[in-house]
């Protein structure tokens, strides 16, 4: 496997292949999402459902398909998704006249072309008019678990692929106030998560107005950084204001019977969050998993040399797989021999285990056990009187260490800078950098045509004061975290 150091990229894309996570599909800009990749986004899956229903979310479909004049409705949301869709015009094939290959019916033309969901507000916001008469009817707040389509030129695994896999949740509310708290509340759900089961640190702010999602009044963000120093967007949650209601008329009667407008928000993570797991916690040996996440926690490797000690470490090691599994602890027991002890060590660190239980014919004797932790690759013999213990102790270690690995990276990192020669050349090394910025465009394009960085949020998490922007040398309100990202 290609080395960090050598080239991030392709460590990068030598790791979700290596690893069992995903390979390319026969689509371009396309990719298969192999069992144990999509083992860890079903566990990343239930955890957020979860969090989502105890903020009084259900979840619900809604069709793939869009009809074209839906997404006329509303003119920046179109504007912002156009040079992405992919339409479909036909509904039938038939056989060519060589009867050699199949063609598309010229017949089968359809009456309107249908485009295949980049997002979902507008056939939502066309659903809720249906579902949403009287105050009496609101909050509305739905879920779906789903794919998206956004035609990408330039493709990578879990980072940027043409189809994905995503949640995008939809809510209606009857003030302003109602929606811009749901939003907020999106976005610190999204940071619970990513920092406490996935361990990776994020910054919370607000994007700006280039920025924001298309058709949104504010977007909220979460940003991460990666181990190369560039930015990640993992999460954003979009104040949509009446933007929707109004293009699709959706009001409402109050208690006083009179009609107002509903006011929106959307918020969505996607398997993007793949790629900031693989990114911030890997290693040039593969994949570093926190426990919270991983399809297995536990590989317990026996090793034997004869079937009669195979039976003796089976009976030995049993009890401890059982304990270990009416603790939730997902255990894995490989006694096959059809593959050496160095491949299958190789193989379970490179697929980021955390944990692994090694015993063989003198540790019968002597009564103990080899313990490794993935995240060090410390190993130790150990006791086997209490392993149980130290296991589950381990992985809530492993848990907090490389949250604090990364976030102790990622702090070293932030940079405050006022200088814009100084910046233009240190942002090519990676980071945030802290600078004042006067909120023009047209200083963002500059910044953008000059160093390919962006401003990726307004950050909640730093004291703002007043400045000079860098770039313009007029006065700036506050700073803003300006990086290079995927």
């Amino acid at each position: 496997m290609t080395k960090r150091a050598d080239n991030y990229s392709q460590w990068y894309n030598d790791l979700v292949t290596k690893a069992d996570l995903a390979e390319q599909a026969p689509v371009r800009g396309c990719m298969i999402i192999k069992p144990y990749g999509f083992a860890i986004w079903e566990k990343m899956k239930e955890q957020l459902d979860k969090m989502f229903k105890l903020k009084g979310v259900q979840n619900a479909y809604f069709p793939l398909l869009i009809p074209k004049s839906f997404l006329s409705r509303e003119a920046e949301h179109v504007k912002g998704f156009a040079k992405e869709c992919a339409v479909v015009t036909h509904y039938r094939l038939k056989a060519s006249e060589d009867g050699n290959s199949v063609v598309v019916d010229p017949e089968a033309k359809l009456d309107e072309e249908l485009i295949i969901r980049p997002t979902s507000e507008t056939i939502i916001w066309n659903t809720y008019k249906n579902w949403i008469h009287s105050w009496r009817d609101l909050p509305i707040k739905c879920n779906q678990w789903c794919n998206v389509m956004r035609w990408e030129m330039r493709t990578r695994p879990f980072l940027r692929t043409s189809e994905f896999l995503w949640q995008e949740g939809h809510t209606a509310h009857a003030t302003r106030e109602e929606a811009e708290q749901m939003a907020q509340d999106m976005l610190h759900v999204y940071a619970d998560f990513v920092e406490n089961w996935m361990a990776v640190p994020v910054m919370q702010g607000v994007k700006s107005e280039t920025e924001r999602f298309a058709g949104a009044i504010n977007t909220y963000t979460i940003e991460a950084m990666m181990q190369d120093g560039k930015a990640l967007q993992s999460g954003t949650s979009h104040f949509l204001g009446q933007n929707f209601a109004k293009s699709f008329d959706v009001t409402y009667l109050t208690k006083d019977n009179k009609p107002e407008y509903v006011w929106a928000t959307s918020w969505g993570v996607s398997t993007r969050l793949m790629g900031a797991l693989i990114m911030t916690h890997s290693d040039d040996n593969g994949l570093v998993l926190p426990p919270k996440l991983a399809p297995i926690q536990v590989v317990i490797i026996p090793i034997y040399k004869n079937d009669e000690q195979k039976e003796q470490l089976n009976e030995k090691l049993q009890p401890v797989i059982e304990q270990l599994r009416q603790l939730n602890i997902s255990v894995k027991f490989d006694d096959a021999d059809n593959k050496r002890p160095g491949f299958k060590y190789a193989d379970y660190e490179l697929k980021g285990i955390p944990v692994r239980l090694v015993m063989g014919g003198r540790d019968l004797e002597n009564n103990t056990i080899e313990i490794m932790r993935r995240d060090t690759l410390d190993k130790e013999n150990v006791s086997f009187d209490g392993i149980v213990e130290r296991v589950t102790n381990t992985l809530d270690d492993i848990q907090k260490n490389i949250f604090n690995k990364a976030i102790k990276f990622r702090d070293s990192h932030i940079f405050e800078c006022d200088n814009y020669d100084e910046f233009k050349e240190r942002v090519k090394d990676g980071g945030f950098f802290l600078c004042h910025w006067d909120g023009t465009a047209e200083t963002e394009a500059k910044i953008k045509d000059d160093t390919q960085a962006t401003i990726r949020c307004i950050p909640f998490a730093f004291e703002q004061t007043p400045g000079i922007d860098m770039v313009s040398g007029k006065p700036a309100k506050y700073r803003v975290i300006i990086a290079r990202s995927y």
